[in-house]
């Protein structure tokens, strides 16, 4: 009986005690998540090349939820399967794809103030710097505490994490890689009046830094400050959204770097009617110049990093930037609109992205022509800014009651600039941008509820 099969009784056993030895102040919720995804990909998150050959698979998403909740406390266990179809053979022994992706406990303090503690989702605002990653199938989530207080108008969050690989008797060495060795933060929330809203947040985030101490591995860990703002207005049909973070601290290099580095965006929102609704926004995130070799400079590093939002969210659906990948590159310009027409459960929209770089990119190409000519000291010139315009269409609709459909189609019309960061070249070693940068997908997505009792409106 393979580990998915023997956990998912499991659940069902201790929703079943829970229920059983509940007060009368309880509430027991078993549900469920479905969602495979077919995509298609030729130049995906990378422009492609005049041999690259398409991509199309189906993966997906299998997710188990309970929840209870009484008068002191509440718990949720989110068992998750994730998988592509066909990656494992119908008589497989060994099934490594199931995990636990939440198992925490919060216990209420007192009216004000609760405690949550264990593997979970942490999120906040627009998900720009702390977000689930729900269109990723695996999802994000963290093994932290979280201190949190809540009282009419006014929330408060402070959160921290410290991660090791295994339970070690003499080191605090952490070898996972992509991750982050602990972090503390701040998130406190303000709602003014019916129409502004602010957020600020604090995070300071630690990675460790491996080196050689003479002939002997060493290690220590690094600290980065993220501090911001997302504030929000709205009233009647137009919406401001804006997103304000700075960086500083030292980076996770050897010898070690200062960090200066920044993200503003701006989004403005207009409901053209009850159904209809258009965006225009801009958001810049800041970068390295590859033009710029002075010492004072390169001593600093100056790219931006979302650490932990939704990235797929933003800058595109093709997930060109900043969705494991452009970390410490020339930043990011992008100007966007998009518009959206919803009825019910219906919709569809298109957004168009013109994407740029925010720091000078180098011409390596001029620069070699002046070698090649006799110039011994060229200087350092800069290719255009421009990487290219995406356009996302996107559609969904119900299958039947309680089953959704979602589909989309995307395109990069990328720049001989963008083909030259990605390393996309011709034979010749010039970028190649004749190739059409296509992505696209069907998903269904079934969330039913297995089981809920009907004490909500007794639950303090």
């Amino acid at each position: 009986m393979s580990k998915k099969r023997n956990f998912s009784k499991w659940m069902l056993a201790t929703g079943t005690i829970l229920l059983a030895t509940g007060t009368a102040f309880s509430q027991l919720t078993i549900s469920g998540e479905f969602r495979p995804r077919t995509e298609y990909r030729h130049g995906y998150k990378k422009v492609a090349d005049s041999a690259q050959h398409h991509a199309i698979f189906t993966s997906q998403r299998t997710r188990l939820n309970l929840m209870y909740k009484t008068e002191g406390y509440q718990v949720k266990i989110v068992s998750q399967d994730v998988r592509t179809w066909g990656a494992q053979s119908q008589l497989n022994s060994i099934d490594p794809s199931t995990s636990i992706h939440e198992a925490w406990g919060e216990a209420f303090l007192n009216k004000k103030w609760s405690f949550k503690f264990g593997r979970q989702e942490i999120v906040y605002d627009d998900h720009r710097m702390f977000g689930s990653v729900g269109w990723a199938q695996q999802a994000r989530s963290h093994d932290a505490g979280l201190f949190k207080y809540k009282t009419d108008g006014l929330k408060m969050d402070v959160g921290f994490a410290y991660n090791q690989d295994k339970q070690q008797m003499t080191t605090t060495s952490y070898t996972v890689p992509k991750s982050y060795k602990a972090f503390q933060y701040v998130w406190l929330h303000k709602d003014f009046n019916d129409n502004l809203k602010s957020s600020f947040l604090f995070l300071n985030n630690g990675k460790q830094v491996n080196y050689m101490n003479g002939t002997q591995p060493a290690y220590h860990d690094n600290y980065t400050q993220t501090i911001g703002t997302h504030t929000k207005y709205k009233k009647e049909k137009i919406s401001v959204i804006f997103n304000g973070y700075y960086q500083m601290g030292k980076m996770p290099v050897k010898p070690a770097k200062d960090l200066n580095a920044y993200l503003v965006g701006i989004d403005l929102g207009y409901k053209i009617n009850k159904n209809l609704s258009a965006t225009l926004g801009y958001e810049l995130q800041s970068g390295n110049s590859q033009t710029d070799t002075t010492k004072a400079y390169t001593d600093v590093k100056h790219a931006f990093t979302p650490f932990y939002g939704t990235n797929h969210k933003f800058n595109g659906y093709m997930d060109y930037f900043y969705v494991g990948n452009w970390s410490q590159n020339v930043g990011l310009q992008d100007l966007y609109f998009k518009v959206k027409y919803k009825k019910e459960k219906k919709y569809v929209g298109l957004d168009v992205h013109l994407f740029s770089a925010a720091a000078p990119v180098w011409d390596t190409y001029t620069y070699a022509d002046e070698i090649a000519a006799g110039n011994l000291t060229p200087k350092y010139k800069e290719m255009s800014k421009t990487l290219g315009t995406e356009f996302d269409f996107s559609f969904g609709f119900p299958l039947s009651k309680g089953v959704m459909f979602k589909g989309g189609y995307s395109m990069m019309m990328a720049s001989s600039t963008l083909a030259y960061l990605n390393g996309t070249l011709t034979s010749a070693g010039t970028p190649y941008t004749q190739a059409n940068n296509s992505w696209g997908y069907a998903m269904i997505i079934i969330k039913p509820t297995f089981f809920k009792t009907n004490l909500k409106k007794e639950i303090k």
